[in-house]
């Protein structure tokens, strides 16, 4: 599975932005995608997520009514709309896929297997 992620950039805060995550290969393996973000410092941290099992969306407590994950047709292609960012949104994020973790493991970034790039978010005050 190879991820590659994109729609990160500049914006003030109180603004949007959209992440695209596209996904190829054996997309049909996949059990999970979500999307981590991390600041310098500080350990890569889970945002939001979906696993298909159980048709379950997950959010960090911290982004709550702020983004949203959304999914296109199939397993290719998964979004973060982020509302409402703040300067402690500004992070390096990056999509993630696994086959085979199972439901309570989804907000731990060791359990993922594939990793896109990572996309700059940077939140001005």
């Amino acid at each position: 599975v190879q991820l590659q992620a994109s729609g990160g950039g500049l914006v003030q805060s109180g603004g949007s932005l959209r992440l695209s995550c596209a996904a190829s290969g054996h997309t049909s393996s996949i059990y999970a995608m979500s999307w981590f973000r991390q600041a310098p410092g500080r350990e890569r941290e889970f945002v939001a997520g979906f696993y298909w099992r159980a048709g379950s969306t997950a959010y960090a407590d911290s982004v709550k009514g702020r983004f949203t994950f959304s999914r296109g047709n199939g397993k290719n292609m998964v979004y973060l709309q982020m509302d409402s960012l703040t300067p402690e949104d500004t992070a390096v994020y990056y999509c993630a896929a696994d086959a085979n973790l199972i439901l309570s493991s989804m907000k731990d970034f060791r359990q993922y297997d594939y990793w896109g790039q990572g996309t700059q978010v940077t939140v001005s005050s």
